[in-house]
């Protein structure tokens, strides 16, 4: 390998693992994949046509969806292509390179993804408890300058990713643990020169720890506005418009969560558990996000069943 500097013999391959003990499923496994890819794609591509397309969805809040189903995409063509060499193809091996690669990318939409929640939950903040002044808040270009400077954040986040693993040296050990590569467990594997991955990556997810900080706080003050709502009606009218909103953030922070907790105190926990909740991270939020806007979005589920009921008429 020519990515790799060392007199070391070195692995040329790194093995991928499916559902351990569950071989024998692997096949409907791969189909169940292909079904949630198939209907991600179809999902995020249909908001992000729907709102280029459509002048009543250019604000803010659909704009920032539109970042949301951009890094879902990113998110499911990151992890879709080696879940399926293992599960479908029975070929688990990948090379180091395709496999650091593959490692940037989940990262980097992970981050984007993370960001993302964090500029939707200011936008409902703003939204709920300064309704008045959401319009001159959040105009097109400020919104504009808060797409590109979280966009540049993620990539400044991830840039380093490149170079520091370039140098990492891989020998003996070369199964993962997962059917994507992941960067704690490629970490594993290292047996030398991974001290700075380790820590660059442990800022990584802190960074991400940290969004999830700000929408909790961003909450507890949304929270505390509805709570000074008289009438009851209205304050489940107004925490109905941050449903959609919550049910992404807790589709892509538990099973991160759960996967850390795992990692580090229960380390004799079942195998199986850590690989399906890896699955659920990469594959259910590009799924279910476009879903969950399309039946609480009434603009949305209004343009949808507008379109469908225009072909069959």
């Amino acid at each position: 390998m020519s990515t790799f500097n060392t007199s070391e013999i070195e692995v040329s391959t790194f093995f991928l693992i499916g559902i351990p003990g569950m071989e024998h499923t692997h096949i409907w496994v791969s189909i169940s994949i292909c079904l949630m890819y198939l209907i991600a794609i179809l999902g995020n591509c249909t908001i992000l046509f729907f709102i280029k397309t459509e002048p009543s969805l250019h604000e803010p809040m659909y704009y920032f969806l539109s970042m949301l189903a951009l890094s879902d995409l990113g998110l499911s063509h990151s992890s879709l292509p080696t879940m399926l060499t293992v599960f479908l193809f029975n070929t688990p091996g990948i090379s180091p390179d395709a496999c650091i690669a593959q490692e940037i990318f989940i990262d980097g939409f992970s981050a984007m993804e993370s960001s993302v929640l964090l500029i939707m939950s200011f936008d409902r903040f703003i939204a709920i408890c300064n309704p008045l002044r959401y319009t001159s808040t959040l105009t097109s270009a400020r919104v504009t300058k808060i797409r590109l400077v979280f966009s540049l954040k993620n990539v400044l986040l991830i840039l380093p990713f490149p170079f520091t693993l370039k140098h990492v040296i891989y020998s003996k050990k070369n199964l993962l643990s997962h059917s994507s590569c992941l960067h704690q467990d490629v970490m594993k594997l290292a047996c030398s020169g991974n001290k700075v991955n380790v820590i660059y990556g442990f800022f990584v997810a802190l960074v991400s720890m940290l969004d999830l900080t700000f929408v909790f706080m961003s909450y507890m003050l949304i929270l505390k506005a509805v709570l000074s709502i008289v009438s009851q009606r209205e304050r489940l009218k107004v925490l109905n418009t941050c449903f959609s909103h919550i049910c992404a953030v807790l589709i892509f922070y538990v099973p991160i969560i759960f996967l850390a907790v795992t990692y580090q105190f229960a380390k004799r926990s079942s195998p199986i558990i850590r690989v399906l909740m890896v699955d659920v991270f990469l594959l259910v939020p590009p799924l279910m996000n476009p879903t969950v806007y399309c039946v609480k979005s009434q603009q949305i589920r209004n343009l949808v069943l507008g379109k469908l009921c225009q072909k069959h008429s």
